[in-house]
């Protein structure tokens, strides 16, 4: 591949995501000089914005030195100094790879980014050579690693310099053969607020994931967060919600909600930056006032109630986070109690009820923000704000409610149509958007279709 203007030149490996980097020397009369690390150059030729925090040297005495395989669990951008080292990798992680091999010579303009779960070694081909490499992660002396021993007849590496000749240590001598090796696992994900409506769908659809509920991990706690391994998770989706919109008028509803709602989501865009974890975070059309027919992504925010305020303020905070996903969405509807619901059990108890008709929006079925959270990772969109609902026709929730008598073998006419005005009289209520359309476009655009509200709203009340 062709280097564009000023770029370094970078080359695939049939290990997914290791790739060569061919570097700028810039040779005089004194020496050379080089560009090891540029975060905007390198992001620019495709590779991950991975935030290295350290930068390790090992120099090493004489011709010959082997050291690996070894897997530890953080990314690595590595090169040499000066003179010249053979490098190897192998594929430890769980998959289709597994078990796949690249090699190449590393001298001062060559450079190679290993991902997490590939094994790395290299030996020495000349005296006096100072291996160096950036990591994301501290160096943790105890940290356990898959390794795997340097003459396995499986992957046969091709060593310059015969094993027997080099100078390799006890512990690099007694690894296990590929066969007996220990895979390396995918980072798990995380599931905040995995007791509600949206974090049981996400816990139970998601692989590798792990809900916690507020029980387990309270993200007002200081300690509990400094002692939580992070480094453990590559992403952490937070569907924890103060979501009593009314409760949070009062003075009490009021700090448990600006502390769920905001507090939280900033610490989390704080770790997200500090830990490289991909943050998704779940919003409201509540951050709108209702005045516009339809919501885009970019529309200012207007929140109206202190529900609203701090959802806002959320959202603001989360933009903060390097490597995010918003998700904006609208009556959300799930399994436990929620609108369908309620109108379920009045329509089996025989009650008709008065339902607003001038508060217009679609349902978002937690089954659908599930598959539009999987389809934005999986896809790797771009990052940033997206709205999620349901599809089809903007509607009332009266219209909803008689949808669901109806599916319920009670008539329509059963439910009377109200204002809110009409249906606040007499009750502490915060205010609502009257409007809560979201413009669904940019999330189409990544190829994503949503289900029709209707269609999914039969289904739900089917099951």
């Amino acid at each position: 591949m062709t280097a564009v203007a000023d770029l370094p030149a970078i080359e695939t490996t049939p290990i997914p995501g290791l790739v060569v980097l061919r570097l700028d020397l810039r040779e005089d009369a004194r020496g050379w000089f080089k560009e090891n690390w540029q975060r905007e150059k390198m992001v620019a030729l495709g590779l991950p914005d991975f935030g290295p925090v350290q930068n390790n040297m090992s120099f090493n005495a004489k011709r010959g030195t082997t050291r690996g395989i070894h897997t530890e669990p953080w990314d690595k951008f590595v090169s040499v100094a000066n003179g010249r080292a053979f490098g190897a990798w192998v594929d430890m992680r769980e998959g289709d790879s597994f078990g796949a091999v690249f090699t190449v010579e590393l001298d001062p303009a060559t450079a190679v980014f290993v991902p997490r779960g590939v094994g790395n070694s290299y030996q020495t081909l000349e005296d006096g050579v100072t291996y160096s490499y950036l990591v994301n992660e501290h160096w943790r002396p105890a940290t356990p690693y898959p390794a795997l021993d340097l003459a396995d007849a499986t992957v046969a590496i091709p060593w310059p310099i015969p094993l027997d000749q080099a100078e390799i240590s006890d512990k690099d001598r007694t690894n296990p053969a590929l066969a007996d090796a220990e895979r390396m696992a995918p980072k798990r994900t995380l599931v905040l607020g995995a007791h509600g409506q949206l974090g049981r769908a996400l816990t139970e659809a998601l692989p590798n994931a792990h809900g916690v509920g507020r029980d387990e991990l309270d993200l007002t706690d200081a300690d509990a967060l400094a002692a939580w391994p992070w480094h453990e998770y590559a992403v952490v989706l937070n569907a924890a919600a103060y979501t009593a919109v009314d409760a949070a008028e009062t003075a009490e509803g009021r700090r448990t909600a600006w502390a769920a709602n905001a507090q939280a989501p900033a610490t989390l865009a704080r770790l997200a930056r500090e830990r490289g974890f991909t943050l998704v975070h779940y919003s409201s059309e509540y951050v709108f006032d209702g005045t516009a027919e339809l919501h885009a992504e970019d529309e200012p925010l207007s929140p109206l109630g202190v529900y609203a305020q701090t959802k806002a303020a959320g959202e603001v905070a989360v933009a903060a986070a390097p490597r995010h996903y918003l998700l904006r969405t609208s009556w959300v509807i799930g399994e436990g109690k929620n609108f369908v619901r309620t109108m379920q059990a009045l329509a089996e108890k025989g009650v008709a009820p008065s339902v607003v008709d001038d508060q217009v929006g679609r349902l978002t079925f937690t089954d659908e923000l599930v598959r539009a959270t999987r389809h934005l990772l999986d896809t790797g969109a771009p990052y940033g704000t997206y709205h999620v609902t349901n599809g089809g026709e903007p509607t009332s929730w009266a219209a909803i409610a008689k949808q669901v008598f109806e599916l319920s073998g009670r008539s329509a006419d059963d439910v009377t149509p109200v204002t809110t005005e009409e249906y606040a009289a007499g009750k502490e209520m915060a205010p609502r958007p009257l409007h809560s359309v979201l413009d669904l476009t940019k999330l189409e655009s990544t190829g994503f279709e949503p289900t029709d509200q209707l269609v999914a709203l039969k289904r739900y009340c089917a099951g």
